[in-house]
């Protein structure tokens, strides 16, 4: 038999039960960004490699999709994540002097999924402030991703936060390469230790503290003692305190943690980062934090902060959500039959009416009325 129908792996169809849960969160989380004020832009799924690829790092280049654009012979990427196209259109397309919030909605491509459960198609949503370099901006990306958690019915949310800064200045100068983020990330003594060997004791010691601190609110000032007496470090504390303290008087239900080591996930932090946990999920559903060097390969560097998740992961995570309601009607010619199904349509409800012989089957949508006639006129009547 043959097997040309199958799908790739990792790659899977959406039927229609998760497929209504996934839109039905795709317009709350569009709807509660655009209740802050953000834009919605639509970046193309492929463009030019380079400018796909700029100032991302080696991670992004191998998760990206690669082909040769036929018209003009160059290579082209289908987009791994949507974030550098948004900063393009800020830099070259939009141009403002001030504050420009934009966010977003669509698939993106992994050549690989972060996760043996994973998928290789994520359906992004993201939201980013482009121009303001003060930390309301921050906040106001962190009440938003709450919110649409919140909106989506995830419980017991934990906020973890972090700051690029922090590990960056511990380094001292030492390049900061995937190894070493990622031994910092999975709290990776032996790992980090062979490979912080040859740098200067204070940058070993500093990075070995590091893995230590990650807990509650008390890490912040374990690390105040722990760490090199650094101006970018006690300003990053400073402002992780500042974000946590606000977070918390607007959504005391969400507990919030500290993860100074890890800023694994991308490589262009340049400030606070966070990730949002849900009771149910292994993996974080969103993750987000200030890059202000992303638009400066474009020629435009401001300050930029912004969160991303992917919708399909977030469906997994939320909570079940009834079928939607809706009319039976039966299929008829009749002008005044049909009339009824368009105006209660119009009315913006869901008629969904039986096509002949098909009178006994199941439907997604839970009918919990129905159109029948009396008299000579079509009424609803409650199942």
């Amino acid at each position: 038999m043959s097997r040309a129908w199958l799908l790739p792996e990792q790659i899977a169809d959406v039927l229609p039960s998760q497929a209504r849960r996934i839109e039905e969160l795709r317009r709350s989380l569009l709807d509660g960004a655009r209740s802050y004020g953000f834009e919605l832009v639509m970046p193309p799924l492929l463009e030019h490699l380079e400018s796909l690829l700029s100032g991302t790092g080696h991670a992004l280049d191998l998760k990206t999709f690669k082909l040769v654009d036929q018209l003009s012979g160059r290579t082209l990427g289908l987009r791994a994540d949507t974030t550098p196209q948004v900063a393009r259109i800020d830099a070259h397309l939009l141009n403002r002097q001030g504050v420009a919030r934009l966010c977003y909605c669509g698939p993106v491509l992994h050549t690989r999924a972060d996760s043996a459960q994973g998928t290789r198609e994520p359906l992004q949503f993201g939201a980013e402030i482009y121009g303001h370099a003060g930390l309301e901006a921050d906040l106001e990306i962190i009440d938003l991703a709450l919110d649409g958690l919140r909106a989506a019915g995830v419980d017991d949310v934990l906020l973890d936060l972090g700051d690029a800064r922090i590990v960056r200045a511990v380094l001292d100068g030492h390049a900061a390469d995937e190894a070493v983020i990622e031994a910092l990330a999975h709290k990776d003594a032996s790992a980090l230790a062979e490979l912080s060997g040859a740098m200067a004791a204070p940058v070993r010691d500093g990075l070995a503290a590091l893995l230590r601190l990650y807990g509650g609110a008390e890490v912040l000032a374990a690390a105040r003692a722990a760490l090199p007496a650094d101006a970018a470090i006690g300003r990053a504390l400073d402002d992780l305190a500042w974000l946590a303290s606000h977070v918390q008087l607007a959504h005391p239900a969400v507990r919030i943690g500290f993860d100074l080591a890890d800023i694994s996930g991308y490589a262009y932090y340049s400030g606070a980062r966070f990730s949002l946990y849900g009771a149910a999920a292994n993996a974080a559903l969103a993750r987000g934090g200030r890059y202000d060097e992303v638009g400066a390969v474009f020629g435009r560097n401001r300050p930029a902060v912004g969160f991303s998740l992917d919708v399909k992961a977030l469906a997994l995570a939320a909570a079940e959500r009834p079928a939607g309601a809706a009319i039976r009607a039966p299929w008829g010619e009749g002008a005044a039959l049909r009339a009824a199904v368009r105006r209660l349509r119009e009315q913006g409800l869901t008629v969904v009416c039986t096509l002949p012989g098909h009178e006994h089957e199941a439907q997604e949508y839970d009918c919990d009325r129905e159109l029948i006639e009396v008299d000579g006129r079509w009424l609803l009547r409650a199942l």
